[in-house]
Protein backbone atom coordinates (compact mmCIF):
# COMPACT_ATOMS: atom_id res chain seq x y z
CA UNK A 1 0.00 0.00 0.00
CA UNK A 2 1.23 3.46 -0.80
CA UNK A 3 0.18 6.97 0.10
CA UNK A 4 1.24 10.02 2.06
CA UNK A 5 -0.08 12.43 4.68
CA UNK A 6 -0.45 16.07 3.69
CA UNK A 7 -1.66 19.03 5.77
CA UNK A 8 -5.18 20.21 4.95
CA UNK A 9 -6.35 23.03 7.19
CA UNK A 10 -6.08 21.76 10.78
CA UNK A 11 -5.86 18.11 9.69
CA UNK A 12 -3.30 15.79 8.22
CA UNK A 13 -5.06 13.92 5.41
CA UNK A 14 -3.87 10.60 3.98
CA UNK A 15 -3.89 10.57 0.18
CA UNK A 16 -3.75 7.26 -1.62
CA UNK A 17 -4.77 5.52 -4.83
CA UNK A 18 -7.71 3.12 -5.36
CA UNK A 19 -5.56 -0.02 -5.37
CA UNK A 20 -3.98 0.88 -2.03
CA UNK A 21 -7.37 1.69 -0.53
CA UNK A 22 -8.71 -1.67 -1.69
CA UNK A 23 -5.66 -3.42 -0.23
CA UNK A 24 -6.30 -1.78 3.13
CA UNK A 25 -9.89 -3.02 2.91
CA UNK A 26 -8.64 -6.56 2.19
CA UNK A 27 -6.29 -6.31 5.17
CA UNK A 28 -9.27 -5.41 7.36
CA UNK A 29 -11.42 -8.14 5.82
CA UNK A 30 -8.72 -10.66 6.72
CA UNK A 31 -8.35 -9.31 10.26
CA UNK A 32 -4.86 -7.94 9.70
CA UNK A 33 -3.54 -10.95 7.79
CA UNK A 34 -1.94 -10.56 4.37
CA UNK A 35 -1.21 -13.76 2.45
CA UNK A 36 -0.51 -15.71 5.63
CA UNK A 37 1.51 -12.93 7.30
CA UNK A 38 -0.12 -11.36 10.36
CA UNK A 39 0.59 -7.65 9.76
CA UNK A 40 -1.67 -6.31 12.51
CA UNK A 41 -0.52 -8.21 15.58
CA UNK A 42 -2.48 -6.22 18.17
CA UNK A 43 -5.70 -8.26 18.09
CA UNK A 44 -7.17 -6.14 20.92
CA UNK A 45 -6.86 -3.02 18.78
CA UNK A 46 -8.43 -4.77 15.78
CA UNK A 47 -11.38 -5.92 17.92
CA UNK A 48 -11.92 -2.36 19.15
CA UNK A 49 -11.68 -1.13 15.57
CA UNK A 50 -14.51 -3.42 14.37
CA UNK A 51 -16.69 -3.12 17.50
CA UNK A 52 -18.10 -0.12 19.34
CA UNK A 53 -15.12 1.69 20.83
CA UNK A 54 -17.17 3.84 23.25
CA UNK A 55 -20.76 4.41 24.41
CA UNK A 56 -21.39 7.88 22.97
CA UNK A 57 -21.73 6.53 19.40
CA UNK A 58 -22.22 2.74 19.23
CA UNK A 59 -21.73 2.83 15.45
CA UNK A 60 -18.13 4.00 15.78
CA UNK A 61 -15.07 1.82 16.28
CA UNK A 62 -11.48 3.06 16.10
CA UNK A 63 -11.59 5.07 12.85
CA UNK A 64 -14.37 2.89 11.43
CA UNK A 65 -18.15 3.15 11.15
CA UNK A 66 -20.08 0.05 12.12
CA UNK A 67 -23.40 -0.74 10.52
CA UNK A 68 -26.15 -2.68 12.26
CA UNK A 69 -25.97 -0.91 15.63
CA UNK A 70 -28.91 0.51 17.61
CA UNK A 71 -28.05 4.15 16.85
CA UNK A 72 -25.46 6.35 15.18
CA UNK A 73 -24.06 9.87 15.15
CA UNK A 74 -22.83 11.62 12.03
CA UNK A 75 -19.75 13.78 11.56
CA UNK A 76 -20.38 17.32 12.70
CA UNK A 77 -23.58 16.69 14.69
CA UNK A 78 -24.04 15.85 18.35
CA UNK A 79 -27.31 13.99 17.92
CA UNK A 80 -27.95 10.24 18.09
CA UNK A 81 -30.13 8.89 15.27
CA UNK A 82 -31.95 5.59 15.92
CA UNK A 83 -31.08 2.53 13.83
CA UNK A 84 -28.24 1.65 11.46
CA UNK A 85 -26.38 4.35 9.55
CA UNK A 86 -26.94 2.37 6.32
CA UNK A 87 -30.15 0.42 6.91
CA UNK A 88 -30.23 -1.22 3.46
CA UNK A 89 -26.66 -2.53 3.73
CA UNK A 90 -25.62 -5.77 5.47
CA UNK A 91 -25.52 -5.28 9.23
CA UNK A 92 -21.86 -6.40 9.42
CA UNK A 93 -20.63 -3.71 7.00
CA UNK A 94 -17.65 -1.71 8.28
CA UNK A 95 -16.89 1.64 6.64
CA UNK A 96 -13.73 3.71 6.65
CA UNK A 97 -15.00 7.18 5.75
CA UNK A 98 -12.49 9.68 4.46
CA UNK A 99 -12.27 13.28 3.37
CA UNK A 100 -14.43 14.30 0.41
CA UNK A 101 -16.30 11.00 0.25
CA UNK A 102 -13.38 8.61 -0.11
CA UNK A 103 -14.78 5.39 1.37
CA UNK A 104 -13.67 1.83 1.99
CA UNK A 105 -16.55 -0.55 2.74
CA UNK A 106 -15.91 -4.05 4.08
CA UNK A 107 -18.68 -6.67 4.30
CA UNK A 108 -17.25 -9.80 5.98
CA UNK A 109 -20.41 -11.90 5.49
CA UNK A 110 -20.09 -11.44 1.73
CA UNK A 111 -16.28 -11.52 1.57
CA UNK A 112 -16.58 -8.12 -0.11
CA UNK A 113 -14.49 -4.95 -0.20
CA UNK A 114 -15.41 -1.99 -2.34
CA UNK A 115 -14.19 1.57 -2.41
CA UNK A 116 -15.52 4.92 -3.50
CA UNK A 117 -13.33 7.70 -4.83
CA UNK A 118 -14.08 10.79 -6.84
CA UNK A 119 -15.46 14.22 -6.16
CA UNK A 120 -17.20 14.94 -2.89
CA UNK A 121 -20.81 13.74 -3.15
CA UNK A 122 -22.21 16.30 -0.72
CA UNK A 123 -21.48 18.87 1.92
CA UNK A 124 -19.08 18.43 4.79
CA UNK A 125 -15.55 17.16 5.19
CA UNK A 126 -16.72 13.54 5.59
CA UNK A 127 -19.91 13.09 3.55
CA UNK A 128 -21.85 9.96 4.47
CA UNK A 129 -25.38 10.49 3.21
CA UNK A 130 -25.17 8.32 0.10
CA UNK A 131 -24.43 5.28 2.31
CA UNK A 132 -28.01 5.56 3.56
CA UNK A 133 -29.21 4.68 0.06
CA UNK A 134 -27.07 1.55 -0.26
CA UNK A 135 -29.02 -1.34 -1.83
CA UNK A 136 -28.39 -4.98 -0.90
Amino acid sequence: MTGAFFPSGYNNVFFSKPRSMARFGLLMLNQGNWNGNQILTDTNYFQQMVNSSQTLNPSYGYLTWLNGKSSFMVPGLQFNFPGSFSPNAPSDMIAALGKDGQIINIVPSQNLVYIRMGNAPGAGEVPFTFLIHFKK
